[in-house]
């Protein structure tokens, strides 16, 4: 058996002292409450307005959608040819 290089077990030890730094980052980083967080999207949904439930919120103003365009003319704007 051949003993492995200097270089590969320095090698391994740099990875392993990052994987290391990475889990205590992991450790470290602030958690929330699963209550807390569903109570905190419930209010986030609750007080939002969404266009795109206008179920629950009703419809969108004209003046307020940005997809609305306006015609000048009257009618539908077709043109048959």
């Amino acid at each position: 058996m051949s003993r492995p290089s200097t270089k590969m077990t320095e090698l391994k030890l740099l990875r392993i002292n990052q994987h290391v730094a990475r889990l205590h980052d992991d450790l470290t980083r602030p958690r929330a409450r699963i209550s807390e967080a569903s109570a905190s999207l419930i209010l986030y949904t609750k007080a939002t307005k969404d266009p795109l439930l206008p179920a629950v919120w009703g419809g969108v103003a004209k003046h307020e959608d940005p997809f609305y365009q306006p015609s000048d003319d009257k009618g539908c704007g077709c043109i048959i040819a």
